[in-house]
């Protein structure tokens, strides 16, 4: 059985993911990857040499070649036959400024990020439902949509619905980063993906059912009246934690969180 390929840390999700020529819109387009575009970030723009994307990426210098290999092809490809670019998938886990000792860049990308939190105070945060036809989407991993809800003060102040573009459980994370999720309400989800939300420094709250708007609500007037958002991490899970009411509906978040004292 062949060795599972190693995740390649990357320091963030590109601020543009899709290039497309003028008069090429129908055309099929070209795939890059999110370590490809990590590694023709490091080489090509910040002039590091494979040895140094290697150390940073926690890969091997070998894998350095063939991605990097593998994403000028790409790219030539664009240039010369006018097809479009989408940078997304791969193999790849969100550094998310936790791991310094290697990636100064993230370490920035988080400080600004924290500091920015601590001046917009505690109730400051937006929130991404897994969402389809109004209620939350049960699985985390396949969703098309996410519903945003930007909150000032404890209040939602705006909501849109954006889609996820075809991502999956690889890049979701990367995706909720890059719109600047604090806390992900979902359903059925993996320990990858928690994982990797985890190392993205979102808050998860899983196992839950029910409508989306319904699902905010509560969260909000659970924490509204107990503990800051800034607090400790709390996670609901399909399997309940000793002494602690399982999740099954929206209306249930508050319960667990007041059961779990936080």
């Amino acid at each position: 059985m062949p060795r599972p390929p190693r995740c390649r840390r990357i320091c963030s999700t590109p601020k543009v993911d899709t290039f497309c020529p003028n008069g090429s819109r129908d055309a099929e387009p070209i795939l890059l990857t999110l370590d490809e575009y990590e590694v023709i970030r490091l080489v090509d723009l910040e002039q590091q040499t494979h040895e140094q994307c290697a150390a940073q990426m926690d890969i091997s210098r070998s894998t350095v070649q063939e991605i990097y290999e593998s994403a000028r092809r790409k790219l030539a490809a664009c240039l010369v036959y006018g097809k479009p670019l989408h940078i997304t998938g791969g193999s790849y886990r969100i550094c998310g400024g936790q791991e310094h000792s290697r990636c100064g860049q993230c370490r920035r990308t988080y400080e600004d990020r924290k500091h920015n939190t601590d001046h917009e105070g505690e109730n400051s945060m937006k929130i991404a439902v897994t969402y389809g036809g109004g209620q939350i989407f049960q699985h985390f991993g396949h969703t098309a949509q996410f519903k945003l809800y930007e909150v000032a003060e404890g209040k939602v102040v705006r909501a849109e619905v954006v889609d996820t573009n075809g991502s999956g459980h690889g890049s979701l994370a990367g995706f909720l980063m890059q719109q600047g999720v604090d806390i992900l309400i979902c359903g059925g989800i993996g320990g990858g993906a928690q994982t990797a939300l985890a190392e993205a420094g979102i808050r998860l709250y899983g196992g839950v059912s029910g409508e989306a708007d319904a699902a905010v609500d509560a969260l909000l007037a659970g924490r509204s009246a107990t503990t800051p958002m800034s607090g400790a991490a709390t996670t609901i899970t399909h399997t309940a934690r000793a002494g602690t009411p399982a999740v099954s509906t929206a209306a249930d978040i508050t319960a667990v969180t007041d059961a779990q004292g936080g």
